[in-house]
């Protein structure tokens, strides 16, 4: 439910000790555990949530926005699917506030085919039972500082105390790799989205977009369309947000190949297709400032400053000859390029996720390990952001305006330099697939268009969840008393 209201994006007075930590922090953790429940005794788990709310008894208890000093040994979070709201005590009149998507559940059809979860990907196939959404009604997320005991510790508590009102379906681990890197190689989270009046991040990065509305990313505030995302009953409508938890498993050799095999017809070495594929070099670096070679990390404060669209022509790229407008990151986040309907600010997400599964694939020594991405895609409307970005911007290549640079139509038009789908979340087959590396030229004449890949990233579960603000929790625990 959206109601208008005339706040503007002014600074708001955010409490962040009502705040659950996850939407508004980046833990920066060595080991991850997301317990999947179905709750069977909902007067019990009322109590639970009660006793996880204020940690008792040596239970985990729930983190909060508030920073914590010295960095504590672990964080826990918990959300809820529409049917574990149900569950808890919402009426169906209630839970019709909700976001749309929400309430229809990720594994439902219509959003599986929206956001590109068919055929190997489609929810009959997942993992642990969650293809059967109407079962999935919360999860408990613990982040571990650096020990293993500690993670095994706080499981066994949390396991022991569930045990009575809810059901374990899955637990999904993860573990970061080296230098925050993903399994396909590349660093990963340093593009996030700066959110007005949340807490300032321990290493901010300098960054050329302008800060995202908070409405963005918790209930109860104004976004950047000055409407406000709100809910019923009036409890969970302040300091709450919504959640896609994915697992997303990652075919490290299959990516592999894609490189090997289309190297020499694009006309580079397999590292730097690598880097046209994503928009960044392995290393972080983005293609923006580093368009020939990846060179040395650049420094925190200059990863994220810089722009697609610029009056100088030495540093304009709307046209993508640097980074390919098809690229993953520009895809994901077009920042001032020129797009169908709202610009990037309107749909931004947070991400809170890490790999998981094996070490890190050694080509000399293939195996079939599965190994991917597992956490969180956070954000205040599923629908609009992290729908629109699945279906829209990464599964389509029609979202791109006309543009031109400063040459006009001689050099070429943008819209002409995008196809197919996202090398990495796109839905790609050998049949369809297609990857355009633009060159100058009017109407696309001398690009390179690569086709025959399929698809590197596989979805293996998913599940929408409601982040409720911490006295929201304590609302939802006393509703089954």
């Amino acid at each position: 439910m959206t109601r208008t209201a005339g706040l503007g994006n002014r600074m708001p007075t955010i409490n962040y000790d009502d705040v659950q930590g996850a939407i508004l922090r980046g833990y920066r953790v060595d080991l991850a555990r997301h317990f999947i429940l179905t709750i069977h005794n909902p007067a019990v788990a009322g109590k639970l949530l009660a006793d996880l709310v204020d940690g008792v008894d040596g239970l985990p208890k729930v983190t909060s926005a508030q920073r914590i000093t010295p960095k504590p040994e672990y964080f826990f979070n918990i959300c809820f699917t529409c049917s574990g709201l149900a569950k808890m005590g919402l009426s169906a009149a209630q839970l019709a506030s909700f976001d749309p998507a929400f309430q229809l559940g990720a594994d439902n059809a219509v959003t599986a085919n929206a956001v590109g979860d068919i055929g190997e990907s489609a929810p009959a196939n997942w993992v642990g039972g969650l293809g059967k959404g109407e079962q999935v009604h919360v999860l408990f997320s613990l982040w571990i500082s650096k020990s293993p005991q500690v993670l095994a510790e706080l499981s066994a508590r949390l396991r022991a105390a569930f045990a009575d009102s809810m059901t374990e379906l899955y637990a999904q681990d993860a573990v970061a790799l080296p230098d925050n890197k993903i399994h396909f190689g590349f660093r990963d989270s340093i593009a996030q989205p700066t959110v007005i009046g949340a807490p300032p991040g321990k290493h901010p990065s300098a960054d050329d977009q302008a800060p995202v509305a908070t409405g963005e990313f918790l209930l109860g505030y104004a976004n950047q369309s000055g409407g406000v995302y709100a809910v019923l009953p009036v409890e969970l409508a302040t300091n709450s947000s919504y959640a896609a938890f994915r697992i997303l498993e990652q075919d490290v050799a299959g990516f592999n190949a894609l490189l090997a095999r289309h190297a020499e017809q694009a006309g580079m070495d397999t590292e730097k297709l690598a880097a046209k594929i994503c928009g960044r070099w392995r290393n972080g670096n983005p293609l923006e400032l580093a368009p020939d070679a990846q060179g040395e990390v650049l420094p925190v404060a200059r990863l994220n400053k810089f722009s697609y669209v610029n009056s100088d022509p030495a540093l304009d790229d709307t046209l993508g000859l640097k980074c390919p407008i098809g690229s993953h990151i520009r895809r994901n986040n077009p920042r001032d390029a020129a797009v169908v309907g709202t610009d990037s600010s309107h749909h931004r997400i947070v991400r809170r996720a890490m790999p998981y599964g094996g070490p890190e694939y050694d080509p000399a020594r293939p195996d079939n390990i599965p190994r991917g991405l597992a956490g969180y895609f956070i954000n205040a409307s599923l629908r609009n952001q992290f729908e629109f970005l699945t279906s829209q911007w990464s599964g389509r290549a029609d979202f791109v305006k006309a543009a031109t640079d400063s040459n006009g139509n001689a050099d070429g038009n943008a819209v002409f330099n995008i196809s197919g789908q996202d090398g990495f979340l796109g839905v790609n087959a050998p049949a369809g697939s297609s990857f355009t590396l633009a060159a100058l030229g009017k109407g696309g004449v001398n690009n390179t268009v690569l086709q025959g890949f399929g698809r590197t990233i596989t979805t293996r579960g998913g599940v929408y969840g409601f982040f409720p603000s911490i006295s929201g929790l304590r609302y939802l625990a006393g509703l089954s008393k």
